[in-house]
């Protein structure tokens, strides 16, 4: 157990996270966590861009195929599969690479999160009533916590319900609730984190590649299925390389518009990415894909008794 080391690897959309963890895990005898929005999805394949069975090599992967597309998923969901995986991996006697596709997960591993309440139906029938008007919904909690609220957008149904069942719930406001209910992190030990730095002429040439693929791989099959299986309120189906398929079945967009546009969104994301990471993760050591490679798989002294 004394041996176990882990380290973070991050990047943008399209960067290459994947395919180098997996060089990394084979090399290195670890297991791989994902962080990721989407790839948790079950039967959220091409839209996800999550590696097919035969690219993870056989390397055991925790965070992907985890639930079906209608079923809700939050953070904490995270927190329990990071508990999973390195309960596994050092039972195995192996290591772990998590790949944070979703930093935000990342970030609340490192920094913590607060213990939420056991929400009453009283609580959550007060909340229902509001959010019939998402609007109505923002604006309430806006007046109640204008600092909190304000990085939660007016259709986030998911953030405000939360929200408003925390207030209805404890009569504190998110911000009086999470100052009396301090963080507490998962990961307490030191934790490396490598970021894959892309150009960003290269990384928009990459997205426009993998989103050519998706679509030659039948992406809008798999938004019919999805759709036709589980309608399209689940909040999966919102998201990038999903919406731009169903405005397409919609009459709204031809093919191209909509490949354009999931293109577009997806480097609007990438920038979103590369904004956070900056901002959370001030010690990572950022290099090109190829100097990262070079550090982690090809020189001596990254080993297993100095992973991390």
């Amino acid at each position: 157990m004394s041996e176990f080391k882990q380290l973070a690897l991050i990047g943008p959309t399209a960067s290459g996270k994947s395919a180098l963890a997996i060089k990394l895990a084979e090399q290195h005898s670890a297991y791989i966590l994902s962080l990721d929005s989407l790839s948790i999805y079950k039967e959220i394949h091409i839209a996800s861009a999550k590696p097919t069975l035969t690219e993870r090599s056989g390397i055991l992967h925790f965070g992907i195929d985890v639930i079906f597309p209608d079923e809700p998923f939050d953070v904490t969901t995270f927190v329990e599969l990071y508990k999973k995986a390195k309960n596994k991996a050092i039972e195995d006697g192996k290591n772990l690479i998590i790949v944070g596709g979703t930093s935000f997960y990342l970030s609340t591993l490192i920094n913590g999160i607060s213990q939420l309440p056991q929400i009453s139906e009283k609580s959550k029938k007060e909340s229902n009533e509001l959010l019939k008007d998402l609007k109505k919904a923002h604006k309430f909690l806006y007046n109640l916590d204008s600092e909190y609220i304000k990085s939660i957008t007016e259709n986030d149904r998911y953030r405000l319900e939360k929200m408003l069942n925390l207030y209805f719930e404890t009569g504190m406001t998110p911000t009086q609730y999470f100052k009396n209910n301090p963080p507490t992190p998962t990961i307490s030990e030191e934790l490396p984190i490598y970021e894959i730095d892309v150009p960003r002429d290269l990384l928009r040439k990459r997205i426009i590649e993998r989103t050519f693929k998706m679509v030659d791989e039948d992406l809008i099959d798999e938004v019919f299925y999805l759709e036709k299986n589980y309608t399209r309120l689940p909040n999966c189906m919102k998201s990038i390389g999903i919406k731009e398929v169903l405005h397409y079945l919609d009459g709204h967009y031809n093919k191209i518009k909509m490949r354009e546009q999931i293109i577009t969104h997806t480097a609007q994301l990438a920038k979103r990415q590369r904004t956070f990471n900056n901002s959370k993760f001030k010690n990572k050591i950022s290099l090109p894909i190829e100097k990262l490679e070079e550090l982690l798989l090809n020189q001596a002294s990254i080993n297993l008794n100095n992973f991390a």
